[in-house]
């Protein structure tokens, strides 16, 4: 990877002092016989041996200098006009995000190759490139824990948008086509087991495995859900009993964190929301954004198909997020009531990964139950969301504007005429 002083280097060398239009002209005197390579470029100011090689056709007219383009300028459109989509949906992009859409883009191009080449050269050329749209400016963090107080501004900047994008879109009486989707885990462990004071003496219990399963849920506000995504952490168990005894139409997956990724959520959105998503159109699709991370794919297949994606802000899921606002407490304690352990806080529950979604389709039919369509519905109430009310959340979770001190690190700001700037975070998804 080049140094920025090789880079500053390299850009401090000799420009040419002629244009692309001057050289067109010499270029249609020596075809058309008027003068000799010589003659035009003295009188046009170009580079006799520039010329030739055009003349010659060695050199493509209109070509430019150099290795050949990484990224072609169309591409580059593309990418940046991706960048603002996602800003002014409020989801924080670092330059290690650009970065990885670019390479999205590159390996359309060059399917063949292993991986893309483009890095620190790439970037910073491409700041250079497209620095009227794209700035670094320093990112301020919240120092306080995220249950004790969230961001006064980041709350009223969401609601501006939320109520922009409800009224563009003519979904504030559409409660079926706004929906929300959010991500829960449980913690599994082997039972317990008890043995007589005089087995238990002289040897060491074996530790418990504890294996990671998270619930991808997805409700609307008028309580109409997708199917779950179920994510089990390391590999899928044995056999296929954990998809014969699960939710009906539930879709798997495995990552080793047991959490959604990047890959995971690409396979949600394209292969099963929008096949069980209702046809209306538009769909408004509120999300966590550092936990579910958005890949360009995903991306344009939502714009194609008339899907808006919002990202809630960092730190404020909990007064946010309509499912994490009663529903996840009400399922967790129906899994606690199931398994036998009689404590959802504990959050470890004595069942395997075999059995898991056996017992979680038990769980998930509360759903279905007036008891459950209620919760969802006061969930979404409960948050502002729907009916949309910027005022339903308490002042006690809000911090004062300007409680913030500064973090190191930087942000980006992308902006353009046609939209306007939004803070990008630049060190890092919030968590």
């Amino acid at each position: 990877m080049p140094s920025r002083n090789h880079l500053d280097k390299v850009g401090r060398k000799k420009k040419k002092k002629w244009s692309e239009e001057a050289m067109e002209r010499a270029l249609i005197e020596v075809k058309s016989g008027r003068c000799t390579v010589r003659q035009a470029a003295k009188e046009f100011g170009v580079p006799k041996s520039s010329l030739g090689d055009r003349v010659s056709g060695r050199v493509t007219p209109g070509s430019r200098s150099g290795p050949a383009q990484l990224i072609t300028s169309a591409d580059e459109k593309l990418l940046v006009d991706f960048c603002l989509y996602m800003s002014k949906h409020g989801f924080p992009l670092t330059k290690q995000q650009v970065v990885s859409f670019a390479s999205s883009i590159y390996k359309r191009r060059h399917r063949r190759v292993a991986f893309s080449k483009l890095g620190q050269t790439w970037w910073l050329n491409f700041r250079k490139r497209q620095e009227k749209n794209i700035t670094i400016q320093p990112a301020d963090s919240v120092v306080r824990g995220r249950t004790a107080c969230v961001r006064t501004e980041a709350v009223d900047q969401f609601f501006r948008l939320l109520n922009s994008v409800t009224n563009t879109h003519g979904l504030r009486d559409k409660p079926h086509q706004i929906y929300s989707c959010s991500e829960t885990s449980f913690q599994l462990g082997r039972k317990k087991n008890i043995l007589p004071k005089s087995i238990s003496l002289g040897c060491k219990p074996a530790p418990s495995s504890r294996d990671h399963i998270s619930i991808l849920a997805c409700f609307n506000a008028a309580a109409g859900d997708i199917p779950p995504f179920i994510i089990y952490s390391k590999a899928y168990p044995g056999g296929v009993c954990y998809k014969t005894q699960g939710p009906p139409h539930a879709l798997y997956g495995w990552s080793d964190s047991g959490c959604i990724n990047s890959e995971l959520f690409k396979k949600w959105f394209l292969k099963h929301f929008l096949i069980h998503a209702p046809k209306e159109r538009p769909l408004l699709l509120l999300l966590d954004g550092h936990k579910s991370p958005v890949s360009l794919e995903v991306v344009e297949s939502a714009r194609k198909e008339d899907i808006i994606l919002l990202s809630l802000p960092p730190h404020c899921s909990h007064i946010l997020q309509p499912l994490d606002a009663g529903l996840f407490v009400v399922l967790k304690q129906h899994f606690a009531s199931l398994t036998g352990t009689g404590c959802a806080a504990d959050s470890h529950f004595t069942v395997s990964k075999k059995e898991f979604s056996g017992v979680f389709k038990q769980t998930y039919q509360v759903t279905k139950e007036e008891e459950g369509v209620m919760i969802v519905k006061e969930g979404f109430g409960k948050c502002g969301i729907y009916p949309l009310d910027h005022f339903v959340n308490n002042d006690v979770h809000l911090m004062p504007p300007h409680g913030l001190s500064p973090a190191a690190g930087t942000s980006l700001l992308i902006s353009a005429q046609s939209a306007p700037s939004v803070e990008l975070a630049a060190t890092g998804p919030s968590s």
